[in-house]
């Protein structure tokens, strides 16, 4: 089972996928980790990637997809994918859609955690303390929020046309949110 999970920075998009990660044994594949990865690595990738996130910009399509595509193309994977932060641009939509084909894949649900930006600032601000995350500073924080939202809407209008979209209110407790997945997967 393939899945998408949608959301603005701070919405819990990760806390459920590690969540599903492990009640499905599937794998996931979340944008931040793997370009946290990049960072941490200090690759010619990674000091592009922290120029973009300090400046709260989203990090070029092309980018992404060339790390996305290995996790895809990888056979242990095969229809076992949680996309966490993944695809922001429609551009990205198209990426993935192609190469689900050639690996002939489908996603079979796509949730959409709706968060407002007050309860986003409060998670940030709490997240920030708990994990020490670099990219968690307030005004990068509000920054990114509008730019997804903004840039994200029109991948959102894309797949909320299919019968397997699913809003979800992100504002609730963890368990749930959780608890509303798994009565829309069936597990």
């Amino acid at each position: 089972m393939n899945i998408i999970l949608f959301g603005p920075p701070g919405a819990g998009k990760g806390t459920q996928a590690k969540y599903l990660q492990k009640k499905l044994d599937n794998y996931q594949i979340s944008t931040g980790d793997i370009l946290r990865n990049e960072i941490k690595n200090n690759t010619d990738i990674g000091k592009k990637i922290i120029n973009n996130m300090n400046e709260g910009k989203f990090v070029d399509d092309g980018i992404v997809n060339q790390l996305i595509e290995k996790v895809i193309k990888n056979p242990r994977n095969k229809n076992k994918l949680i996309f966490d932060g993944y695809p922001r641009t429609i551009d990205q939509a198209k990426n993935l859609d192609l190469l689900l084909e050639n690996t002939d894949q489908k996603i079979d649900f796509i949730f959409f955690l709706k968060v407002d930006k007050e309860t986003i600032i409060k998670r940030i601000e709490n997240r920030k303390v708990l994990e020490q995350r670099s990219d968690d500073e307030i005004d990068v924080t509000i920054k990114r929020y509008e730019i997804y939202m903004e840039t994200t809407r029109p991948v959102l209008d894309y797949y909320s046309l299919k019968s397997n979209f699913k809003e979800i209110d992100g504002g609730l407790k963890i368990d749930e949110i959780s608890r509303k997945i798994n009565n829309i997967l069936k597990v």
